[in-house]
């Protein structure tokens, strides 16, 4: 059985967990952290979980809203750190003491019942990516943080069950607010986050043939608002938006299992 459960999902601190279960057994992992030790503990608490239920940490990139929080977990819960090269440096995580695991693009990695894939994204980070997770029956996708989807992207997110996308922002929104023309800039460019329309564009173009979940993620507060990033989704996947989930800033996601 393979299901997840977002902790939280904004420019304010994201965090997702991911658990295969093969039996009696499960694995159960953290995907980035940019909550300080008492939010993370509250937001596991939440999920029914502790830090000790954790089997280890993947970190998409250093930005702070993912990665601020990894260096206090990992001094509390010495799990494995998997990060590519350039995050772990960015992130000042390749440090003594660290059971620092690499990543690359395209190699996959085997832990217990889950296999991740790790796959290439245009942001503005040292080295970033993003993540397919397999239990052998089931695949889940993970997406955000991307500028602009390239073909490799579209690729990587064949043939999912379930996936999370960003949808940072809308675009008219974004341009008619009070943020600087250098980070209107920065979040629009070929190197930031996807709008709805991006979102809904790519969704439009993977193969959607097994794809009965889709959730919506990293929502702008300034610069987006849910019924939107809904509407946009919604329209690809011919359903009412109300079927398209949310993760939210404040209270993430509840438990979603994939079938």
């Amino acid at each position: 059985m393979l299901r997840f459960r977002c902790l939280g999902s904004g420019s304010e601190g994201n965090a997702l967990i991911v658990e295969s279960r093969d039996g009696l057994f499960a694995t159960r992992v953290l995907v980035d952290n940019g909550f300080g030790p008492r939010q993370l503990e509250s937001r596991l608490a939440r999920a029914g979980l502790g830090l000790d239920d954790l089997d280890a940490i993947f970190v998409t990139h250093e930005h702070s809203d993912h990665a601020d929080g990894v260096a206090a977990l990992l001094e509390r819960r010495r799990i494995p750190l998997f990060a590519t090269r350039g995050t772990a440096a960015a992130a000042r995580l390749d440090c003594a003491g660290v059971d620092l695991r690499v990543l690359r693009a395209g190699v996959a990695v085997e832990l217990g019942a889950l296999r991740v894939e790790p796959f290439a994204v245009p942001h503005d980070a040292g080295e970033p990516v993003q993540f397919v997770f397999d239990d052998g029956a089931r695949r889940f996708g993970l997406l955000t943080d991307i500028g602009a989807p390239t073909a490799a992207v579209e690729d990587a997110l064949a043939r999912l069950d379930a996936l999370m996308l960003e949808c940072n922002h809308d675009a008219e929104l974004l341009q008619a607010g009070d943020y600087p023309a250098f980070l209107k800039a920065r979040i629009g460019g070929d190197r930031g986050h996807l709008s709805n329309a991006q979102a809904a564009a790519l969704l439009a173009r993977i193969d959607r043939g097994r794809l009965r979940c889709v959730v919506a993620a990293h929502l702008s507060r300034k610069n987006n608002a849910p019924e939107l990033a809904q509407a946009a989704l919604a329209a690809v996947l011919n359903c009412a938006p109300a079927e398209v989930l949310v993760a939210r800033q404040a209270d993430g996601l509840d438990w979603v299992t994939v079938d």
